[in-house]
């Protein structure tokens, strides 16, 4: 089998319900889509996600990279090489890793269409579904607390709260939106690099009655030993997501102690393969892992599914950035029921555009 011919093109998507986080308010996405071809009629599609303040690439970045560097790699090759070709790209796209991620994921697509296997049957099948949580972004306390309300409606039964802005109206926060969900209701809450050691201490502990289920990257990403700090300080587990950007972070992470979780997100370690290799690090660390995601369509949303289906220590999910996008190409590439996401069950990551 060889590729014939490879196309990328982006698609902007204005979201259903702009949001805020710690750093930046966000009204729209660009996905860049791809698209490679072979001689043997089998079709691989992947999709990148590029966020100058996560992956440090704009879509214009991704396009350009596909232009001079993907493209003319990856023509005329055996797409069955994953780890050939991924290998040889990633010496050039160090600085792009949605741009990697979108081949890695159409080349697993391809190759789960040669096998007529889903992509998480290939790598193991260890689940059929994952429990995936839904995100609030930082909003009024009442405001919180409707939303909240109606994530429980809609069967979710786990929820992420976006803070690091104002440590004490957090906590008040947290507090209520636990009093409204009741106690049933997995809690987790995001600071996004926004507080210091001694508010995310504080927070902690005055949020101890609302049984927080996780805290995320509360300090700044390259402050790692704030991290640590915070992790052997605190009586829930810390999850480290922007301090870890590739396998090297991993390791470094997790030799130091300094995290109890990781936030494996696709589009900031380069991929699938990548993803896996980070996980291994993390089992071998005794560290559970949790698959989250950008502002992506339901393709990159089916990727980060499989990935997380595949592996028994990948135990949490948050993955649902392709829900508020609006006109996404890829709708339908997983399904959610009850708070739980499913794959299509179709070969590879089980949708063609």
């Amino acid at each position: 089998m060889r590729i014939t011919a490879l196309e990328a093109w982006p698609v902007k998507m204005r979201l259903a319900v702009p949001y805020t986080i710690a750093y930046e308010s966000i009204d729209s996405a660009t996905n860049i889509f791809l698209r490679i071809e072979t001689n043997q009629g089998v079709t691989g599609f992947g999709c990148a996600a590029p966020d100058l303040q996560v992956t440090g690439e704009a879509s214009e970045d991704v396009l350009r990279v596909f232009q001079d560097i993907i493209q003319p790699s990856l023509k005329g090759s055996d797409p069955h090489r994953i780890a050939f070709l991924l290998h040889r790209l990633q010496l050039y796209l160090k600085n792009n890793p949605s741009a990697l991620a979108m081949v890695d994921m159409a080349l697993h697509d391809i190759l789960g269409k040669s096998a007529g296997l889903p992509v998480y049957k290939l790598f193991g099948g260890f689940r059929i579904r994952i429990k995936t949580s839904i995100t609030i972004g930082i909003l009024p306390p009442d405001d919180t607390i409707l939303k909240a309300k109606e994530f429980v409606r809609q069967g979710f039964k786990s929820i992420k709260i976006k803070g690091g802005q104002n440590v004490d109206l957090e906590i008040e926060k947290i507090l209520q939106v636990r009093e409204a969900v009741g106690k049933n209701i997995e809690l987790r809450f995001d600071a996004n690099q926004g507080y210091s050691v001694e508010d995310t201490l504080k927070f902690v502990e005055k949020t101890r009655p609302a049984q927080l289920e996780l805290i995320e990257q509360p300090t700044p990403r390259a402050e790692l030993d704030q991290l640590g700090r915070v992790t052997s300080g605190v009586s829930i587990p810390v999850m480290a997501d922007e301090s870890l950007m590739n396998l090297r972070d991993a390791f470094r992470l997790a030799r130091r102690d300094l995290m109890d979780m990781i936030n494996v997100k696709l589009m900031k370690v380069g991929g699938i393969s990548e993803a896996l290799q980070i996980n291994a690090v993390a089992r071998s660390a005794g560290l559970e892992v949790m698959v989250g995601c950008m502002d992506e369509s339901a393709l990159a949303i089916a990727a980060g599914l499989h990935f997380a289906l595949a592996r028994p220590n990948v135990l949490y999910a948050d993955l649902d950035g392709h829900l508020d996008l609006i006109d996404d190409p890829s709708s339908g590439a997983v399904t959610i029921r009850e708070g739980y996401l499913y794959p299509t069950e179709k070969p590879g990551l089980g949708f063609n555009l």
